[in-house]
Order: structure tokens, then sequence, then C-alpha cells
């Protein structure tokens, strides 16, 4: 007699029903959320630039200090269940935002592929970009892309 699979968790499981551990696997990694935005302060609007801070890791989109990365980089926003909801400048690609919606995570999700490097090679991420490490002196406005 055959037994049907269980659903994985992120199919069952709101956010708020998420353990950490699961909560924090949802991240695949790609480092969209670690590009400078700016925003217009008259229309709120917020438009995305190519430019990572020093603790990106170009080459693999993660953080280099991720433990400390709200000391080192004051303006470094923590997601978080409570928050998701608002953070509308995360890509649409964004598990989070995808979960939050109802939606399905895509095929290159490391969760769905089972491969850690499914995001490098579906070309998604700020490895596909070409990205500028931020040395603290650049003009954000030469560097505006559309949001990824």
């Amino acid at each position: 007699m055959s037994t049907k699979a269980e659903n994985p968790f992120w199919e069952t499981k709101t956010l708020d029903d998420m353990t950490q551990s699961e909560w924090e696997s949802l991240c695949d990694g790609c480092g969209l959320c670690c590009l400078n935005k700016l925003q217009d302060e008259d229309t709120d609007e917020i438009v995305y630039t190519r430019v990572v801070c020093r603790y990106s890791d170009i080459n693999t989109a993660q953080c280099t200090d991720y433990a400390n990365r709200s000391v080192n980089v004051p303006s470094c926003v923590q997601l978080t269940r409570e928050r998701v909801a608002e953070f509308d400048w995360l890509p649409d690609s964004c598990a989070y935002r995808l979960i939050y919606r109802g939606q399905p995570l895509p095929e290159w999700h490391p969760l769905v592929s089972g491969q850690a490097g499914s995001v490098k090679a579906a070309g998604v991420g700020i490895t596909a970009i070409p990205v500028v490490v931020d040395t603290g002196d650049l003009d954000l406005e030469e560097f505006l892309m559309e949001k990824p």
C-alpha cells in the first residue's frame, strides 16, 4: 500500500506557523534584498540600484558577516514575520513574499530543487547582475536599475 507523501512545510504552513529554522530556510540566498535602494521623498517610490554593501560577497550573494549585519550597516533592515507584508521592495521572486501571497516557490528555489547552487544556475540574484560594491562615496543615482 502506498502512502501519499506529505507536502513540504512551505506548502502547508503560514509564515507565522513556521519554526525559526523553517523561516531561515526560505531564504534562497539570492542577495537581491541587499541591493541598495533609494526612496523618493515626495512619492515614497522605491528604486533599486546595482550597488551592494561592502559585506556582500558578489560571488556567492551571501553576507560575509550576517550575524552582525545590522550593527555593521545600520540601514540593513531585518526581515521579520511581522514586517514581511510592508516590505514591498522585496523582489517578486522572494520566497517570503511568495509564501505570504499564497504562491508557490519557483523550481530553482533550493528547497524545491534540492540544490544549493540552483539559484545561481537559474541566473537569479546578485550573481547575475553587474553589481558594484559600495565604497561609501558612490552616487547611487548613477546605478539605478529596474526592480529585479
